[in-house]
C-alpha cells in the first residue's frame, strides 16, 4: 500500500513539474522540458502524452520550439486554454477588480471599479464583490466555460486558512468572511490571500533565476507591505498571513499611522506620510485617505530639484524602511529585495538613506550583499500572483482527475472542462 502511495506521489510531482515548466516557458519542446526539470525524455514523453489525452496540454501546430536548430524539428507544447478557467479578485484602497483568466494564464475579461472602501458598509463591500464575480461567471457560463477556482488578494491581514480578511486599513470592518460568502454565492472554492504575498508569488514565477528560495518584496504605496519567501516557501504566521512590515514600530509613540497606532514604519514611509512630512504638517495630523500617484511623482520631482522639505520627507521614508530591513536582516540572511509600487519611482531618493540606516543596525554587516530591483506598478503583479496561486490549485484538481482516470480506464474519456 505504501509503495502505491509513493508511486502516486511521484507521478503527481512529475506531472506538476511538467505543467510548471510549460507554464513558465510558454511553448517549450519536450527536450527543453527534460532539460529544465531533470526528468528523462521517456518520462516527459509519457507524461505529455497523458496530459494531451486529458486535454491539459496541446501540441502547437505549425510551431517549433525556439531551441530547435537542426535534425528533427522539436514540436512545441502549450497549455490548453480551455482546460479550465479561474477568477481573480483584487481589493485594495478604493479599488476593486474581478478578472477571468484561462488555463494558459491569459486574461479573458475584467471589470474594474473605483470605490470608497473606507465608507462602504460590510455588506456593501461583500455584496459588490459577489455581484462583480457573478457577472463574470454568467458570461463564462454563456460561453460554455467552467471556472474551477476563485483567488482573492486583499490589502491587509488575512487568516492563515486563506478564508477571511482579519484587518485592513482600507476598511473600518474586521473579520470579513470573503471566502465563505463568495463560495456560498458561487459554489466555487475560494482562497483569500494578502496582496503582498501575491506579489512575491508573481515575482518568483517571472524571474526564478533571481527570486527563488529567499527574497523579499516590499510594497511602497499608500501603505507599506511585505511578502517574503524563505527556503522556497511563502512566509506566513500560524494564525495570519504574517509579514506586516509596515506596522513594525520605527519610533515608539511617534507619528500617527492610519492603523491608529503611532510610530509605525508606514507612518514615515507611506504615501500619506511622505506627503504629510513634505508639507511640514504635524505628525499628529490624521493621515489622508488617499494620495494620488501623480502627487507622489510631483513630490519626487521637487525633491530632486532642490534640498527642501520634499527631499527630507523621502530621506525620512528611506531611513524608516532601512531600519526595518536592517532589523530583519539581523534575523535572516541577506536576500534580494524587490521594491514595488509608486514608491519605486522615487527609489533613487529613498535608497541612499535606506542603506545608511541599514548600516546602523545589526544587519548592516550584510549591506553590500543586499540588492534591490524596482517594479513601479503593483497591480499587475498582484493579479499575476493571485492567478498563479489559483492555477496551482486547479492543477491539483486536474492531476487528481487524471490519476483517477489512469486507474479507471472506463473514465478516461471524461475530463474537467
Amino acid at each position: 500500500m505504501s509503495v502505491a502511495i509513493r508511486h502516486d506521489d511521484l507521478r503527481k510531482r512529475n506531472r506538476a513539474m511538467v505543467i510548471a515548466a510549460v507554464r513558465r516557458t510558454g511553448q517549450p519542446s519536450r527536450t527543453e522540458i527534460a532539460g529544465s526539470t531533470g526528468l528523462s525524455h521517456s518520462t516527459i514523453s509519457a507524461i505529455s502524452a497523458d496530459l494531451i489525452a486529458e486535454g491539459i496540454l496541446i501540441e502547437i501546430k505549425g510551431a517549433e520550439a525556439a531551441t530547435a536548430k537542426r535534425g528533427r524539428p522539436q514540436v512545441a507544447l502549450g497549455l490548453a486554454a480551455d482546460a479550465a478557467e479561474i477568477v481573480t479578485v483584487v481589493l485594495s484602497l478604493n479599488y476593486l477588480s474581478v478578472a477571468v483568466v484561462d488555463y494558459s494564464g491569459q486574461l479573458v475579461s475584467e471589470e474594474e471599479r473605483k470605490i470608497d472602501t473606507l465608507s462602504m458598509s460590510r455588506e456593501e463591500l461583500i455584496g459588490l464583490c459577489v455581484a462583480m464575480v457573478r457577472r463574470q461567471l454568467e458570461q463564462r457560463h454563456a460561453a460554455g466555460r467552467k471556472v474551477l477556482r476563485i483567488g482573492m488578494a486583499v490589502q491587509g491581514i488575512t487568516d492563515s486558512a486563506s478564508r477571511m480578511l482579519l484587518w485592513s486599513p482600507i476598511t473600518p470592518h474586521a473579520d470579513i468572511e470573503f471566502g465563505d460568502r463568495l463560495e456560498t454565492a458561487t459554489g466555487i472554492p475560494v482562497t483569500v490571500e494578502n496582496d503582498c504575498n501575491m506579489i512575491a508569488v508573481a515575482l518568483r514565477w517571472r524571474r526564478p533565476e533571481r527570486y527563488r528560495n529567499d527574497f523579499i518584496a516590499i510594497l511602497l504605496s499608500h501603505g507599506i507591505g511585505m511578502g517574503m519567501m524563505l527556503k522556497g516557501e511563502l512566509f506566513t504566521g500560524t494564525q495570519s498571513s504574517g509579514g506586516e512590515f509596515g506596522h513594525m514600530i520605527h519610533r515608539p509613540d511617534g507619528a500617527l499611522c492610519r492603523c491608529g497606532r503611532r510610530g509605525c514604519v508606514e507612518a514615515y514611509a507611506g504615501n500619506y506620510a511622505i506627503w504629510r512630512n513634505a508639507g511640514l504638517r504635524s505628525e499628529d495630523e490624521a493621515p489622508l485617505a488617499d494620495i494620488s500617484d501623480e502627487e507622489i511623482r510631483d513630490l519626487a520631482d521637487r525633491a530632486r530639484a532642490s534640498d527642501g522639505p520634499e527631499r527630507e520627507a523621502f530621506r525620512v521614508a528611506g531611513e524608516a524602511i532601512g531600519f526595518g530591513l536592517g532589523s530583519l536582516f539581523a534575523l535572516i540572511d541577506p536576500a534580494p529585495v524587490a521594491v514595488v509600487g509608486i514608491g519605486a519611482a522615487a527609489f533613487d531618493l529613498i535608497e541612499p538613506p535606506l542603506r545608511v540606516a541599514i548600516d546602523r543596525t545589526a544587519g548592516g554587516q550584510h549591506n553590500k550583499a543586499i540588492s534591490f530591483d524596482t517594479e513601479p506598478n503593483e497591480r499587475p503583479l498582484i493579479r499575476e500572483g493571485c492567478t498563479m496561486r489559483a492555477l496551482t490549485f486547479v492543477d491539483e484538481e486536474l492531476f487528481a482527475a487524471g490519476l483517477a482516470a489512469a486507474d479507471n480506464p472506463v473514465s478516461q474519456s471524461s475530463r474537467i472542462a
